[in-house]
């Protein structure tokens, strides 16, 4: 399968810059995965789509401030830093600008030498492996100095930093949000758990390989990049009860679904389950880990736009792009959402 066949125009003006300032005010277009029909809602109408009995999963990892400014030792050159990747050891691995800067040895501080990381190793892409070293929390330590790690598509700044985080969002450890769950207020899934909807939470920590292009002409050679997965047994439990009973399973979210695909595809079932997934969900594979898929608008030729084709057809995709498009919704992070029932 080609990578063109994902291919879509997109004006640059419906690029979504900045959140609106109310969470619930994004518009919601609805897509009939069967018929292919399309209907034009508010995002507050995603409470009649859910009914009783079906589960809602959301992703509750927390974005790291993982966008670090510092200056390099010994020459005092500017350095920008995007902490990937947690290892051992307070060990990170990294993308550093400009690379061609840093080397094994290179000593980076930050914030007067309130953190300090010395380059171990280098990888390709101006990828590094840097060890950290500081006094007191590391965490608290970050959320001082570093910046939001937007997508690169956004050129807007952020006055306020959580508003790329979720309501629910808790366990660190992502490079990017889990942009389909920024539509909720606690208000909303209050209001969705009082119809009998069960609301259930995952981890997966978002990689950058959300954002890395296919560079592959044929799709089926593209490796994605690994992210780590969390599904405690009591989400499980409610997961397959609600199965048994004919609820319906709703993943919030690309990484929400990957991830019940990655424990479904592995175990047969929902099960307590943690590791690390590299899943890759283009059309021709069989989704059995949902039944609904709440997400946003994706980049063309994405990983993201073959996942939610493998669920709904490319053709019936595409169609629903191109009228979003034609209706000027508002794309990716920051955009309007899509429900694909």
């Amino acid at each position: 399968m080609n990578v063109e066949e994902f291919d879509f125009d997109l004006p640059e003006e419906l690029i979504a810059q900045t959140p609106l300032p109310d969470r619930t005010a994004s518009r919601l277009l609805v897509l009939d995965r069967k018929t292919g029909e399309t209907k034009d809602r508010n995002f507050l109408s995603i409470i009649d789509e859910l009914h009783e009995g079906d589960c809602l999963v959301l992703n509750d990892t927390r974005v790291l401030p993982a966008r670090l400014y510092g200056l390099k030792k010994e020459t005092g050159a500017s350095i920008e830093v995007l902490l990937l990747k947690q290892l051992e050891n307070d060990q990170w691995e990294t993308l550093v600008k400009p690379a061609k800067r840093i080397k094994e040895g290179s000593v980076i501080e930050f914030g007067d030498g309130r953190l300090t990381a010395t380059c171990i190793g280098e990888e390709e892409h101006g990828g590094r492996i840097l060890q950290m070293s500081y006094k007191g929390i590391f965490h608290e330590i970050l959320d001082e100095l570093g910046e939001m790690p937007l997508p690169p598509y956004i050129k807007e700044t952020l006055p306020d930093q959580e508003r790329y985080q979720t309501v629910f969002a808790k366990n660190r450890g992502s490079a990017a949000a889990p942009t389909a769950g920024l539509h909720f207020t606690k208000d909303l899934l209050q209001a969705i758990e009082e119809k009998g909807v069960h609301v259930v939470y995952i981890t997966l920590h978002v990689g950058l390989g959300t954002f890395r292009p296919v560079n592959v002409e044929n799709i089926e050679e593209h490796e994605m990049h690994a992210e780590f997965y969390q599904m405690s047994e009591e989400t499980a439990e409610i997961l397959r009860t609600a199965r048994k009973k004919g609820g319906k399973i709703v993943a919030v979210g690309t990484t929400s679904a990957r991830t019940l695909e990655t424990i479904v595809k592995e175990h047969g079932t929902f099960q307590e389950a943690s590791g690390w997934t590299s899943i890759f969900i283009y059309p021709g594979y069989e989704v059995r880990g949902f039944d609904g898929l709440l997400t946003n608008f994706h980049l063309p030729k994405s990983t993201l736009v073959m996942l939610v084709s493998a669920f709904a057809t490319k053709d019936y995709i595409l169609h629903a792009y191109r009228h979003a498009v034609e209706e000027k919704y508002r794309f990716f992070s920051f955009g309007d959402a899509m429900f694909i029932r």
